[in-house]
């Protein structure tokens, strides 16, 4: 009898590890050839694109000189320095501009082919703040050029963008270019506290015109050059979404009294451990389930063994992965919904216990989840009826865009980027932060932030910081990008997808 039960075990045991065996080498193969085969970006370069015959542009030292110093000028703001600089712009018959809500300008370049649906092109006029006080290598409303580079606030946020799409089309337009397909343009001058004047009315002119657009290109990711660890190469990463937001208010209320005789809890410490809590208990990990996995999966193949193989395989790995990347800061954005405790404010004399203290929370929301099932979150781990929980302003993440082979206005990027920038990697991203363009999702489905800065370890540091910058040669390449793209957007139809052209 126990030599029959130790033999029937013995069999059991080496049964369950041959099985165990079998699926370890199942799943190792099955992700060793999707490691090996997965390269999502070798569709565009073989496909034959309609339009090949582009104006080229040949920037001589003259031009060079004189597109610089309309860079630099910061009177460019006011509508009659873009009038002077940009006179052919002005001046021609093609183009419609108006101002919207005093400071805001939108402009309408009409195409040959009334058929074809137009797109839209963004940036702002307006900046956030700046203090030479803080730091800065050259006061932060100079200009000044220091090794190559120009210093200066809204040199990459978003003074660049507006200034490159109107010197790309000034050139084009003296070079007799007519477009085929109609263009917007679209320059709002409140972005930085939300664009709800700027973008706001310009979606409304467009909307009062019955406008729809092929798709929307505003700022916001950008050629990452070593700052992905592990990467080979740069990438450019053009954003589908934004996370949403959400400021909360929490708040407590208590009677007030003498420091002499302190109650055992205060407004301040009830609310201290309410704003512990949701430090202590972050949101769930999310990583894998919305577009920052196309963003990994389009990368893999340029990261060496063994990242290249975690990155091929999000089906096995993405929550170990999410473990790793939530221990950096920046990377734990992508990870989930992101928890800030941006004010605290309670206590108006030393000796007197407080009636009432807030604090404010500032959330970014992952795109799988909803501002309402985040508020559902926050009062079940702040957990105590005492503290007041209230929603300031908030809204959902932003629809994610298209990203495949027959997307035309990802795919008219990608071209572009890739003309420009042939060693680039492009991939699909998600913006951490928000733009104009989060306004204008009823006139298109497909939204794409993304603008050509190169940046380089330490450059991200600089938008909204100190000594923020950009290299003459990057604002050139800028130029050179939107004078393409005007051009490619008249592609009337994308080539066959890689996919269809070889089957057999």
């Amino acid at each position: 009898m126990g030599d029959t039960f130790q033999r029937f075990l013995y069999k059991f045991v080496k049964l369950v590890f041959i099985s165990v065996f079998i699926v370890f080498l199942s799943v190792f193969t099955i992700a060793s050839i999707r490691t090996l085969s997965l390269d999502v970006n070798v569709g565009l370069q073989l496909a034959r694109w309609e339009k090949t015959n582009n104006i080229s542009l040949v920037i001589d030292h003259h031009q060079r000189e004189e597109l610089l110093a309309k860079f630099k000028d910061h009177k460019l703001y006011l509508t009659n320095s873009f009038c002077k600089s940009f006179p052919t712009v002005f001046s021609s018959s093609l183009v419609q501009h108006e101002m919207v809500a005093d400071y805001s300008h939108l402009f309408y370049v009409r195409g040959s082919h009334p058929d074809l649906v137009p797109y839209m092109l963004l940036a702002h006029i307006d900046v956030v703040p700046a203090n030479e006080s803080d730091g800065w290598e050259a006061p932060p409303f100079s200009a000044k050029e220091i090794n190559g580079f120009i210093y200066g606030r809204g040199t990459i946020d978003d003074k660049n963008s507006l200034m490159a799409i109107l010197q790309a089309l000034e050139y084009l337009l003296l070079k007799g270019y007519a477009p085929r397909r109609g263009f917007y343009i679209g320059f709002g001058h409140d972005e930085e506290i939300r664009g709800f004047s700027g973008a706001m009315n310009i979606v409304r002119v467009l909307k009062q015109r019955n406008v729809q657009l092929s798709f929307v290109l505003d700022e916001g990711l950008a050629v990452m050059d070593g700052i992905i660890s592990g990467l080979e190469g740069p990438a450019a990463l053009i954003g589908l979404s934004e996370k949403g937001s959400a400021n909360v208010k929490l708040s407590v209320s208590t009677a007030p009294g003498h420091s002499s005789i302190p109650p055992k809890e205060s407004s301040i410490g009830i609310l201290a451990g309410a704003v512990k809590r949701l430090e202590d208990n972050p949101m769930p990990r999310l990583f894998g389930l919305g577009p920052e996995r196309t963003t990994f999966e389009h990368l893999a193949h340029k990261f060496s063994l063994p990242l290249k193989f975690v990155m091929s395989n999000f089906w096995l790995f993405s929550s170990v992965l999410s473990r790793v990347l939530e221990r950096k800061p920046d990377m734990n954005a992508f990870v989930r919904t992101t928890t800030a405790v941006t004010i605290f404010n309670g206590g108006v004399k030393m000796n007197v216990i407080p009636s009432y203290a807030e604090a404010y929370v500032n959330l970014r929301i992952h795109s799988t989840q909803t501002l309402q099932e985040v508020m559902d979150l926050i009062e079940a781990t702040v957990g105590d009826p005492r503290v007041k929980v209230e929603l300031v302003d908030g809204f959902d993440p932003l629809p994610v865009s298209s990203a495949d082979e027959r997307s035309f206005g990802f795919q008219i990027i990608k071209k572009t980027v890739l003309d420009l920038f042939p060693t680039v990697t492009v991939a699909p991203g998600i913006c951490i932060g928000n733009t104009d363009s989060r306004h204008f999702k009823d006139l298109s489905k497909d939204i794409y932030r993304f603008s050509p800065n190169w940046f380089k370890p330490g450059d991200v540091q600089r938008f909204h910081g100190i000594n923020e910058r950009i290299s003459k040669k990057n604002y050139e390449e800028m130029i050179q990008f939107y004078f393409n793209l005007i051009q490619n957007c008249d592609t009337r139809k994308l080539p066959e997808p890689h996919s269809s052209v070889h089957e057999l």
